[in-house]
C-alpha cells in the first residue's frame, strides 16, 4: 500500500474512532453515564452476574478501570457488588432493577448511534461492516 493511501486509511480510522466516542459520550451524558460504563452494563445484561476479573477480560479493560466503574455504578444504584462465596477477595457484580431499566435505554441509544454511523451506506456494506471491523481489530491486536 502506498503512503498516501495508508495515511488516508489511518486518518479515517482515527477520526471515526474519535467521532464515535465523542458522539457516544454526548448521548450517554443524559443517562448519567460515561463511555465504557454502558459496555459494562450491557455485558452484565448479556452474561448475567460476573466477578470483576471476568468483566475485565470480557471488556478488554484493566482491573483497576473495572473497579472504578463498578464503584461508580454501584453508587448510582445501577449494579450491586457482593463478596464471592468461593473467593472472599472477589466481588460478584450484578444488575439492579434500575440497572436493567437503564440497559433498555442504552440499547435504544446504541441502535440510534449505529443508524447514524452507517447512514448512507448500502445494506450490503452495513451487513459486512461488523466482520470487516472485527478483522481489522484482530489484525491490530495480533501485531502487539
Amino acid at each position: 500500500m502506498d503512503f498516501e493511501h495508508a495515511g488516508a486509511l489511518n486518518q479515517a480510522i482515527r477520526l471515526l474512532s474519535l467521532s464515535h466516542r465523542a458522539r457516544a459520550a454526548t448521548l450517554l451524558t443524559p443517562l448519567g453515564l460515561h463511555p465504557g460504563q454502558e459496555a459494562l452494563l450491557l455485558e452484565l445484561d448479556r452474561s448475567g452476574p460476573r466477578i470483576q476479573a471476568q468483566l475485565s477480560e470480557a471488556l478488554g479493560c484493566e482491573p483497576p478501570s473495572i473497579t472504578l466503574m463498578t464503584r461508580k455504578l454501584e453508587a448510582s444504584g445501577q449494579i450491586r457488588r457482593t463478596a464471592s462465596p468461593g473467593d472472599r477477595r472477589a466481588s460478584i457484580v450484578e444488575l439492579t432493577d434500575s440497572g436493567r431499566a437503564l440497559v433498555e435505554q442504552i440499547k435504544q441509544l446504541w441502535r440510534g448511534l449505529a443508524d447514524e454511523t452507517v447512514a448512507g451506506l448500502s445494506p450490503e456494506i452495513r451487513a459486512a461492516l461488523p466482520g470487516i471491523l472485527t478483522t481489522m481489530a484482530e489484525n491490530v491486536n495480533q501485531s502487539r
